[in-house]
């Protein structure tokens, strides 16, 4: 066998310096550089994806399809809704279908309102003008209490 290595000895330290006078300021101690990082910088973002790139919206073009779908329910709403709405998207440059659809819907159902109102009265005019055929000229009460001039 071999003899057993002899222990390794730290180098020798420097000799202790020489005390200070008791009244001189203390130093800080000195400060070192901290170790440079070993890490590689991190690497390059990756590549946008490749496709169609986003389109901006269509000015006016929800407002078109809002306005198609109130000028069922309100049409003279929907028919105003429309007008701006297509006007938004020609002023862009772009065609807008569903204002299109809504104006002409807002007033074809607009029209059909004023004539369904027109009928209507005139139904009502009629109804009261039966009432009092055979009857003589005169201020009658109906059974729900409605007072009725004929003559």
């Amino acid at each position: 066998m071999t003899a057993p290595a002899e222990p390794v000895l730290p180098p020798a330290a420097a000799p202790p310096a020489a005390a200070a006078p008791a009244d001189a300021p203390i130093a800080p101690p000195a400060y070192t550089q901290p170790p440079a990082y070993t890490q590689e910088p991190y690497a390059a973002a990756p590549p946008a994806p490749v496709g169609a790139p986003v389109q901006a919206p269509i000015p006016g073009r929800t407002l078109g399809i809002v306005a198609f779908v109130v000028s069922f329910f309100a049409s003279i709403i929907g028919l105003i809704l429309g007008i701006v709405a297509l006007v938004q998207s020609k002023k862009a440059g772009h065609k807008n279908g569903w204002a299109l659809a809504a104006i002409i819907l807002g007033a074809v159902f607009f029209v059909i309102t004023i004539i369904s109102i027109i009928a209507l009265v005139a139904l009502a005019a009629a109804a009261v003008a039966g009432l009092c055929e055979g009857l003589p000229p005169g201020v009658y009460e109906t059974t729900t209490g409605t007072t009725i001039t004929c003559g």
